[in-house]
C-alpha cells in the first residue's frame, strides 16, 4: 500500500518498493557497511551480497499500527563495531527518509546477515 500525501497541487502517492530503494541506498553510504544481503537465505545460511541494483531485495516495510516497520538486512565490514555500524544506518536511514520522503519511521530493525573480510 502506498504512502499518501496531499498538497495544494494535488495528490501524491510514494509506492513501498520507493521508500525500500531509498533505505537501501542511504544505508549502503554508511562506512562499515559492505553491502545489502537477501531477505531469503539458502539453506546452508550464507548470506547472498546484493549489488546496487537490487537494493529493494534487502529490505522489508511493514505498515503496523504504530506506524511503519523498516528491516534492514546487512552485511557489515570485518573489523567494524557491528553495533555502531547498526546505530549510524538506523540514523542515516530514518534521517533520509524524513528529509526526502516526509515519512515518520517507527522502528528500523537491523539485522547483521554476514561479516565480509575485504582485501
Amino acid at each position: 500500500m502506498p504512502i499518501q500525501m496531499a498538497n495544494e497541487y494535488g495528490s501524491i502517492h510514494v509506492g513501498d518498493e520507493v521508500i525500500a530503494v531509498i533505505a537501501g541506498s542511504a544505508a549502503l553510504e554508511c562506512y562499515g557497511l559492505v553491502g545489502m544481503a537477501s531477505r531469503k537465505q539458502l539453506k546452508d545460511g550464507i548470506a547472498e551480497l546484493l549489488g546496487r541494483e537490487n537494493l529493494s531485495r534487502g529490505v522489508e516495510i511493514r505498515r503496523e499500527p504504530d506506524g511503519v516497520h523498516i528491516d534492514l538486512y546487512i552485511i557489515v565490514s570485518y573489523g567494524t563495531k557491528i553495533s555502531e555500524v547498526a546505530h549510524i544506518v538506523q540514523n542515516r536511514v530514518k534521517y533520509v527518509l524524513q528529509e526526502i520522503v516526509g515519512l515518520q519511521v517507527a522502528h528500523i530493525n537491523i539485522l547483521v546477515q554476514g561479516v565480509r573480510v575485504t582485501r
